[in-house]
């Protein structure tokens, strides 16, 4: 059949119907992401003409590395994401095996699923609002300590503590996110089939046995994206510890993050160091890259070739044995 004169061929219909996505992709992420690696090797400020600047090399790397307060931006966010990473990936998980284990035969988990999830859809700064208020010094929770309990004999400015402030943070980012880990991993936990428990059961495997030798292996693509998804997030984590401890991170700096940190940079008070703030988001990136890929190359199945002499050492261990 003859192509009529001007039309377009089916070959390049697929390319015209995605260019839309590569528009917008390349003009709000490339593009983003490109002017933040060129900005950071600039002196550009808020104060220059169009916020543009001239080549440096890599200074603003060497003064970012030689700031104490940017180390200890480094270490703060780590901690606080550790701090409330472990305990939310262990709640999370208990409550996925009791939501979807035959054994617990939980009532209500749709009920009990909203009310885990529910704090997920709460705004932080209401979160941040509503817990400064609790522990400030004349509130709830020290009248409840001392008036009513009289386990403390004066009141406690908790947030001025560092360890309270710290704690306090960790504590909101496991109670926001832990219901959405918890429901990820149900999902996670009934896509696998069966068949493999009913196997073990007949063999008399117990359900801890079944967990850890099932569950477990089996859900690894599942935790794959909740480490890489929670460890991309902590590292941008900004607005429980500002609304806490101010653009500071006080007490002592001890709840300044990186995203702080880097937000003083940019800021008029600073002198707007556009250059120096985006050497910051540089750094994060590819802290957060590298991260990143060893979780990819832990979590990933092994290839065969691999496999092969992973089992020819176990062999080779076991002989000497």
């Amino acid at each position: 059949m003859k192509k009529k004169k001007g039309s377009i061929s089916k070959d390049y219909w697929g390319y015209i119907f995605i260019l839309p996505f590569i528009i917008v992709f390349a003009t709000f992420v490339l593009y983003p992401i490109a002017n933040t690696f060129w900005l950071s090797v600039t002196d550009a400020s808020l104060f220059n003409p169009g916020m543009s600047g001239e080549f440096v090399g890599f200074d603003n790397f060497r003064m970012l590395f030689n700031q104490t307060l940017f180390r200890r931006a480094v270490t703060n966010t780590w901690l606080i994401w550790l701090g409330n990473f472990i305990p939310q990936l262990t709640l999370a998980l208990v409550l996925a095996v009791m939501f979807t284990s035959t054994t617990f035969k939980l009532k209500g988990s749709g009920f009990f699923k909203a009310i885990y999830f529910l704090p997920n859809l709460l705004m932080p700064v209401t979160i941040a609002a509503l817990f400064s208020s609790y522990l400030a010094l004349h509130g709830p929770v020290n009248q409840f300590l001392v008036s009513t309990l009289g386990v403390m004999s004066a009141p406690r400015n908790f947030l001025s503590f560092p360890f309270d402030a710290r704690f306090t943070v960790m504590f909101l980012q496991t109670w926001i996110w832990f219901g959405q880990t918890a429901i990820v991993f149900v999902a996670g936990m009934t896509a696998i089939s069966p068949t493999y428990y009913e196997s073990a059961m007949i063999d008399g495997a117990s359900q801890p046995k079944m967990f850890f030798r099932i569950t477990l292996p089996l859900l690894k693509p599942i935790m794959l994206f909740v480490l890489v998804s929670s460890f991309v997030g902590g590292m941008q984590m900004f607005d429980i510890p500002m609304l806490i401890g101010g653009p500071f991170g006080a007490p002592n700096h001890n709840l300044l993050t990186v995203n702080m940190f880097m937000n003083q940079w940019r800021s008029a008070a600073s002198g707007g160091l556009i250059g120096a703030a985006a050497a910051v988001s540089v750094v994060l990136f590819f802290m957060s890259s590298v991260v990143a890929l060893i979780l990819f190359n832990v979590f990933s199945e092994p290839s065969d070739e691999r496999y092969a002499k992973r089992e020819a050492r176990k062999a080779k261990r076991r002989t000497k044995a």
